[in-house]
């Protein structure tokens, strides 16, 4: 056994075991769900008994995972710098571990539209957290003020706006590549007609 393989083999055992952890599982409550006595899973998980890739398919099926899960090792680019948006005042960082999705840091100071007609609407739902300041969220005919560390979720298919409240406001929030075309094709995900921003979505 290489070194490299020795550590893939420590590393998924401690990954076994911090699963059934982390799921409040006993030794036998996981060893019942996968088919294996608990010793043999006593066994694996202390790197006493060789673990074979059936028993790595088993086990993580019982911990609700994939076997690319459970082996995955690649720690290359952690750290991200965001793509800045200066004249938006936007920071937007991909998730690469999700295609297509990307968390957006948006920095609003005008209030969102007074007409109706300027409100989007598109498949998805929509997702932010206010970091500072107020917002106003227009869904529908409703109006929502959503202040610092409260969030909020909606579909999209309601017409919807953002803006802040009484000063500048900064949002975080998730999106996806459906929702972020819907922004775009009304001028951009950043943007309401007056200025203001719209939400930033997640399906």
């Amino acid at each position: 056994m290489t070194q490299d393989e020795g550590d893939l083999d420590s590393l998924v055992r401690k990954r076994i075991r911090a699963l059934r952890v982390a799921q409040g599982w006993s030794l036998e409550e996981l060893a019942s769900r996968a088919k294996l006595s608990p010793s043999t899973l006593s066994r694996i998980e202390n790197g006493q008994r060789r673990l074979a890739l059936d028993q790595m398919v088993t086990l993580a099926r019982a911990l609700d995972t994939s076997l690319d899960q459970l082996v995955e090792t690649a720690t290359d680019d952690v750290v991200s710098s965001p793509m800045i948006d200066a004249a938006h005042s936007q920071m937007r960082w991909p998730i690469k571990a999700e295609p297509g999705m990307s968390v957006v840091r948006q920095r609003m100071t005008n209030p969102p539209p007074d007409s109706p007609s300027r409100m989007r609407a598109h498949p998805g739902r929509e997702w932010f957290v206010v970091l500072s300041g107020t917002a106003v969220l227009l869904l529908g005919n409703r109006r929502f003020r959503i202040e610092t560390n409260q969030a909020a979720e909606f579909p999209t298919m309601l017409p919807h706006a953002l803006g802040a409240e009484g000063g500048p406001c900064e949002i975080l929030g998730i999106f996806d590549r459906d929702t972020r075309r819907g922004h775009q094709r009304d001028g951009g995900p950043q943007r309401s007609d007056n200025g203001g921003a719209s939400a930033r979505p997640r399906t």
